[in-house]
């Protein structure tokens, strides 16, 4: 009895722990399954898709490659008309300093004001000269008193000779006589001579302009003394004639010629004055690299010495490809740009550059205008590469030639 006991727990043991561990496991099998059936489903989507764009797999080879699209253009011939942009300050371009050139004294008045019109030969101040006056006169009477015995010196002579036939007057005497109306007459030359000089050194007193022009400074006042050497009293512009005075590096100082028009506009002001290049400078600054182009500009009063400018000089035309500046790249072999082959495959094609202008780069050499050339981005591609062309604004530019 004891025996049955023992076998019927045993039985009942085995059954409890069967179920326990089926009870464990079935949500393990169950997740199992689920994950299978994402599996499958991600496989069967994936297989839908690719075979609903016909095409690549979707998972490509890693060797594959992705043929980018570039814009080109086709440049032609066209007429190019080149333009350096230059500025620079204005200034007079024949500056005249009037000083004092004879021994000065007390200025007076000041007859003039910067700004003022002057023409040859006007008075622009007055220098006192009440002693030069009174020098100058006394001159002059010695001149009378010179005369006068010069008249006596010839009287006696005439006297004297009509008495020599009568045996009065010995041929000594004549001699003597003429001697001394001689010796008169030289003291008159020389009474005037010293006139003169008086009266010249005074009208140095007067401060007149040498030509011509715009006053443009004046460092004098009244009751102030003035002397010869001394700073200028006055700074005249010849003629009114202004100037640009303008910096240009070697190649655009090589480019433009004496002759040319530019286009100059002051700073601060909205109009255009018509100038022309009289002189380019000989020699480069050796620092800058530079060298001077004086623009030749006529008198206006809204041109003012001292101020800014800026100008537009013409650097002649000619006929070539014109790219923009995106399309042509350098390096240590020189200027070069991409084009598109027949096969649709970069190839670089080296070009040398000409006239620069707001929309774009002559092209000198290289270039025939029907290539078809990379207008950006060439920096980003190989020779070789391929690559699919789009043509841009077609329309416009064939409008535009």
């Amino acid at each position: 009895m004891n025996y049955e006991a023992k076998v019927s727990d045993l039985s009942g043991a085995s059954s409890v722990l069967v179920e326990d561990i089926e009870s464990t496991t079935r949500p393990r099998r169950r997740g199992l399954l689920i994950a299978a059936a994402v599996l499958v489903a991600l496989l069967i989507g994936g297989a839908l898709l690719f075979y609903s764009q016909g095409s690549e797999s979707p998972f490509p080879a890693t060797d594959g490659q992705q043929i980018p699209t570039v814009t080109v253009v086709s440049p032609g011939r066209t007429t190019v008309a080149g333009a350096i942009s230059a500025t620079g300050t204005l200034a007079a371009r024949r500056t005249m300093p009037v000083g004092v050139v004879g021994e000065g004294g007390r200025v007076v008045s000041v007859l003039v004001e910067p700004g003022d019109w002057v023409r040859a030969g006007q008075s622009l101040l007055v220098i006192d000269r009440s002693v030069q006056s009174q020098q100058a006169q006394s001159s002059a009477a010695q001149i009378e008193v010179s005369r006068a015995d010069a008249h006596l010196a010839q009287a006696n002579l005439d006297r004297a000779e009509k008495l020599v036939d009568r045996g009065f007057i010995s041929k000594a005497d004549i001699d003597r006589l003429t001697a001394t109306r001689d010796a008169a007459n030289a003291r008159l030359r020389v009474a005037e001579a010293q006139y003169r000089e008086l009266l010249a050194r005074n009208a140095r007193l007067n401060i007149v302009a040498p030509a011509a022009g715009l006053v443009l400074e004046r460092s004098v006042e009244a009751g102030q003394v003035v002397g010869a050497g001394g700073t200028p009293l006055f700074t005249i512009a010849k003629g009114g004639e202004m100037e640009l005075l303008t910096n240009m590096n070697e190649d655009d100082l090589a480019a433009v010629q004496v002759g040319s028009t530019a286009s100059v506009t002051p700073v601060g002001s909205n109009r255009v004055f018509t100038g022309q290049i009289w002189q380019k400078s000989p020699v480069i600054n050796e620092q800058t690299r530079q060298g001077i182009v004086r623009i030749a500009l006529p008198f206006d009063p809204a041109i003012r010495p001292g101020g800014f400018a800026s100008a537009q000089v013409s650097r002649g035309t000619m006929v070539a490809p014109k790219l923009p500046e995106s399309a042509i790249m350098s390096d240590d072999k020189g200027s070069f740009v991409f084009i598109v082959d027949s096969k649709n495959r970069v190839q670089r094609r080296d070009v040398t550059t000409g006239i620069v202008t707001a929309d774009g780069i002559a092209v000198v050499s290289g270039l025939s205008g029907s290539e078809r050339v990379i207008e950006r981005a060439g920096q980003f591609l190989n020779v070789g590469d391929k690559v699919n062309p789009a043509v841009a604004n077609a329309g416009a530019r064939a409008a535009s030639k």
